[in-house]
This record gives C-alpha cells, sequence and structure tokens, in this order.
C-alpha cells in the first residue's frame, strides 16, 4: 500500500517547524503550540514531597524526566503536581503529587518518614524516596526512588533515619534527589545532625542551566541537614526555629523536616518546561517535502550560529611513592553556551593523566603532574590545567603540585591555579611531619579539598564534581594518599569521580585515576622499599550538540564517540584527540 511519504518503504517520518519555541507552565491547563509544531522535548518535574515532623525525614524531591521525541500538536493538557502537604503521621498525604505533559507522566517525591513504627517512620516512594524518620532505638530506612520504575531514573532513594542507639539524640535522613541520594543521618557526640537532602538534576531546556528536584533535609536533635541543591529545604535542628524550610515552588523540591510537632515544611510544586522542535529526520520524498512544506511543518535552517553545552577536564596527577600524597585531579571546566559556526574545525586536547612514581626508593619520589585539554585554541579557548603532583614523604617531598587541582604535600598544592572562575579545582590535603609519621594527604577533587592526613589515616583524596548540566556523572575526584603500617595508618579512599585510592600496607601500590575522568592517582605505602604511587587518569571533552544542529556535526578519529538522542541533542564524546566538525 502506498504511503504518504511518496511510497517510501518504511515508517511514515514526521517534520515539524516549532521554531525552537520554549513555554513553561507553572500550574495546571492547556498549553498552544505553534502551528507548525509536530514535535517536541519536554522536561517533566513533579511536586516535592513534604518532610515530616519531630526529627524525621526529608522529603524526596519530585521525579524529573526531561524527554526529547514526544509527538504533540495543537493545544495539549498539562498537569503540575503540587507539593506535598505537612500532615503530621499520615505519610501518604506527605506525598507529592504527579505532573504531567502528553504521554510522559513524572511522579511526585515520597514524603519524609515520621518519628513512628513502621510503616510511618519509613520513608515514601516516589520520584524520589523521602528520608528515613525514626522510632524509639531503631533506624528507617529512606523510601524508593524512581518509583514507578523508569528508564533513565526519575529519581533516587532517600537516606537512613538513626534512632537513638548509641546516643540520647535522633535524626532524619535527607530526602532522595534527581541526580542523588539522601544523606544519612550522622552522630555527633551525644546528639545526631539530620541528613542532607540529595543534590536535583540540572537541565538546560529552559535555555539557561537551572537545578531541580533537590530533596530535603532530615530534622536532627544536634542540626538540621541541608536541602539539596535544587529547590531543596533544609531541616530543623533544636538550636534554631522549630520551623523548617519549604522546598521551593516550581522546582519539584522536597520539604525538610522539622524540631517540633507543628515544624515541618512542604514540598515544592513542579513545572513542566516544553522546547517546540524544528526537526525531519528520516528519509524523505520530494512529494513529502513539498507537502510538509505547504503545511508550514518542515523546518528551515535556524541553527547557525548554535550554542554548545561543553565540559572540559584535564588529566589527573600522580601519585608519589613512599608515604606518597594522592595526586590533584584534573581541572574541571565548562561552558554551557558556547557559540559554534557552521563549516568550521574545532580542535580538541585530551590531557594525559600523570604517571605516579614507579619507587621503591630509599625515600620516595613525587608523581608527575597531569597534562591539560583544550576546546578549540583561540580568542575563545577553554583550557584545563593538568592536576598537581602528590608529593613523598615530609619533608623531602616538599609541596604537592599546584595545578586544576592541587596534589597533596607537605603542605598541599594549591587548586584552581590559574584561576578561573568558576574554580577549576581545589586544593590538595596536607601530609603530617615527622612527629606524626609523615603520612600522605589527599589530592584535590573538582568538588572539595583533599583531607588532611593524620597519625592514624592518610588523607581522603577530594570529591569529584557534578556541577555540569550535561548528565549526573561526577568526575575529576582526587587521589588518596598511601597507608603507613608503623604508626599504623589507614590509606586514604580515592575521591568520587574517578580518584585512586592510597596503596595499603605492606608496600601497596596506589590505585591509578581512572581513565578519562581525569581523577587523580593514589600515592604508595609503607617505609624503604614503599609502593608505587597510582597514574592520574586521562581527560575528556565532552560536547552537547542542541537538536537544531545535531545532524550537522562529526568528529574524528574515529574513537571518539558521536550520537543523536531520538529526535533530540547530540553528543560528541572525545576520549583522545581530535575534531569536532560542524557541516552546512
Amino acid at each position: 500500500m502506498a504511503r504518504n511519504n511518496g511510497g517510501i518503504i518504511g515508517k511514515t517520518n514526521k517534520a515539524s517547524f516549532g521554531k525552537c519555541t520554549v513555554t513553561s507552565k507553572t500550574s495546571s491547563g492547556n498549553l498552544t503550540l505553534q502551528p507548525g509544531t509536530r514535535i517536541v522535548s519536554a522536561l517533566v518535574i513533579g511536586g516535592g514531597g513534604a518532610g515530616a515532623e519531630g526529627f524525621s525525614g526529608g522529603g524526596g524531591g519530585g521525579g524529573i524526566r526531561e524527554v526529547n521525541c514526544v509527538s504533540a500538536s495543537g493545544t495539549v493538557p498539562v498537569t503540575i503536581g503540587a507539593g506535598g502537604a505537612k500532615s503530621g503521621c499520615n505519610i501518604c498525604s506527605r506525598k507529592g503529587n504527579d505532573s504531567i505533559f502528553s504521554s510522559v507522566t513524572s511522579t511526585g517525591g515520597g514524603g519524609g518518614g515520621a518519628t513512628a513504627p513502621a510503616p510511618q517512620g519509613v520513608g515514601g516512594s516516589g520520584g524520589s524516596g523521602g528520608g528515613g524518620g525514626s522510632c524509639g532505638a531503631t533506624n528507617r530506612p529512606g523510601g524508593t526512588g524512581n518509583t514507578p520504575s523508569v528508564s533513565p531514573p526519575q529519581g533516587n532513594d532517600g537516606g537512613l533515619g538513626l534512632g537513638d542507639t548509641g546516643s540520647s539524640g535522633r535524626g532524619g535522613g535527607g530526602g532522595g534527589g534527581g541526580c542523588a541520594v539522601g544523606s544519612a543521618a550522622t552522630p555527633n557526640g551525644s546528639q545526631k545532625d539530620g541528613g542532607a537532602g540529595g543534590a536535583g538534576r540540572t537541565s538546560s531546556l529552559s535555555g539557561s542551566p537551572t537545578t531541580y528536584a533537590g530533596g530535603g533535609g532530615g530534622a536532627g536533635t544536634a542540626n538540621g541537614g541541608a536541602g539539596g541543591p535544587g529547590g531543596g529545604g533544609a531541616g530543623a535542628g533544636p538550636s534554631g526555629p522549630n520551623v523548617s524550610v519549604s522546598g521551593t515552588a516550581n522546582t519539584g523540591g522536597g520539604g525538610g523536616s522539622g524540631a517540633g510537632p507543628n515544624g515541618a515544611s512542604t514540598g515544592g510544586s513542579g513545572v513542566v518546561i516544553v522546547k517546540e522542535l524544528s526537526k525531519a529526520s528520516g528519509v524523505w520524498s520530494m512529494q513529502s517535502q513539498f507537502q510538509a512544506k505547504q503545511q508550514g511543518t518542515w523546518p528551515r535552517n535556524l541553527f547557525s550560529p548554535f550554542n554548545a553545552n561543553v565540559l572540559v577536564i584535564a588529566g589527573g596527577g600522580g601519585g608519589a611513592s613512599r608515604r606518597g600524597s594522592g595526586g590533584g585531579a584534573g581541572g574541571y571546566r565548562f561552558n554551557t553556551s558556547y557559540a559554534l559556526t557552521q563549516c568550521s574545525t574545532v580542535p580538541i586536547t585530551i590531557g594525559a593523566g600523570g604517571a605516579g612514581h614507579p619507587g621503591p626508593g630509599t625515600i620516595g619520589a613525587n608523581g608527575c603532574s597531569g597534562s591539560p585539554s583544550s576546546f578549540n585554541p583561540g580568542p575563545s579557548v577553554i583550557t584545563s590545567t593538568g592536576g598537581g603532583f602528590g608529593a613523598t614523604q615530609s619533608p623531602e617531598g616538599g609541596s604537592g603540585g599546584t595545578g586544576g587541582s592541587g596534589g597533596g604535600g607537605f603542605p598541599g598544592g594549591a587548586g584552581n591555579s590559574p584561576p578561573t572562575s568558576p574554580s577549576q579545582g581545589n586544593p590538595g590535603g596536607a601530609a603530617t611531619g615527622i612527629p606524626d609519621g609523615r603520612i600522605g594527604g589527599g589530592g584535590g577533587g573538582a568538588g572539595a579539598p583533599g583531607a588532611n592526613a593524620t597519625s592514624s589515616q592518610a588523607g581522603a583524596g577530594g570529591a569529584g564534581s557534578s556541577a555540569w548540566p550535561g548528565d549526573c556523572t561526577a568526575r575529576a575526584g582526587g587521589g588518596g594518599g598511601g597507608a603507613f603500617g608503623g604508626n599504623p595508618a589507614a590509606p586514604g579512599a580515592g575521591g568520587s569521580g574517578g580518584g585512586g585510592a592510597g596503596g595499603a600496607t605492606p608496600n601497596g601500590a596506589g590505585v591509578s585515576g581512572t581513565v578519562n575522568t581525569g581523577g587523580g592517582g593514589g600515592g604508595g605505602s609503607d617505609t624503604c622499599g614503599g609502593g608505587a604511587g597510582g597514574s592520574g587518569g586521562s581527560g575528556v571533552v565532552i560536547v552537547k550538540v542542541p537538536s537544531a544542529a545535531a545532524g550537522s556535526v562529526t568528529v574524528n578519529p574515529g574513537t571518539n564517540t558521536y550520537s543523536i538522542a531520538p529526535c533530540g541533542e547530540g553528543t560528541a564524546t572525545f576520549t583522545v584527540s581530535g575534531t569536532l566538525v560542524t557541516e552546512k
């Protein structure tokens, strides 16, 4: 049977000319699309869950889903989910409400668990789960996120709430967020700190990077937990007001937990953002192109110049041998609106990780700094500096190397060197002196400084960062310091985001940073025959291309990858040096 695409066998293609119109809906109602729109991208965020009262769990962030190929035309009903209401012990009432656009539904966040037995003490399930509550000496788990299950996940689990086991205080877990789980409550002397809400997820569909769906903080008998970035409300502590902070409206942030009987806070309402696409994918006959042009649905070239979302991470620094400090992470920089034009070739350099010192040696030796990564050399170049080297035992090794993030040493090396704004990294941690066993410090990470060493614990690598609004992946963690059996001193953990752990006794080698994360290498362990330092992980460059221009981009060499989401943006991932080419 002949089809309306000129008799070509296969699926019927659909053209759309939405002129890249972006609309944000903050209340329920109808959305009238452009006459030529047939395909849209949609960001749908459910209402955040409410926190509970009485040193209990924070509310979970609303589910967050960004779908890049939604068939839609004419007038489309939109439902904006309200945030969950604070309501004593009734966890069902604390759940946020669902947001809906066309075929896409994002579930409301789970309510925080109360100071009550199960099931009320357990965090509620939802887009992201509510934080766990407590009941006497019993700990309560956080609620399950991504409920019902979708792919990619719409949220994360809530954190564990702690009862008064081992101390006289209680603390609620943080609500889960769109990009991270809620933190568990933690002991603080004889009391408890509430868990922080999980971080939300960042999207640029509105035209600028914005973070949504942060989890609410749990309340604690020592301190309340912070609200997660993305509208999550903070939990309360006894020294401050008994009223916590509500989730921010139209972010889907979870509400914070209150310390008093009436102190819980509501979740933030959801939001729906729709971008009407200009798109004509697939194979088209001349007849079907002509018909689409007559109907006003055939897209015109609107993409030159276009703004790309670019992440540049340099190579991590190498760890030192013999009670070595960890290497610093490679510099972490991004630009969410980098202007590119047609018919251009963009050179890209991927920095190598610095070599860890191979050991053994009488006094050990320093590692090597990582190499820089760059995007488009010239007036608009983005350059991230390689991570600083880790220094060997003090005082012989001296200070850690400076770089994107600094290596551990005596003292730790400076990060964000040369300085950029925002900062590309953090300083390394300090090693101990001779009286405390000369234990290695942790390398700095893109998200946090490296930890200082103590006489019984080598410094952990600083955490990496997931601040780039292209995905939720942590990268550029610092390397941990090496162990020493003589004190004894335990090895330092590698920072989240690819940092290598320090070597364990006896004479263990430091772990290398993960390839293409810019993670710092771990320091080697022990004495004269000490273990080798781990090498830094190589850098990476990732470029997100908007849907209107996605079909015009290629990458070289073939080791690098380029993919296009259905009817959506393109993603170029450079793991080796090469070029990005924009065609006419």
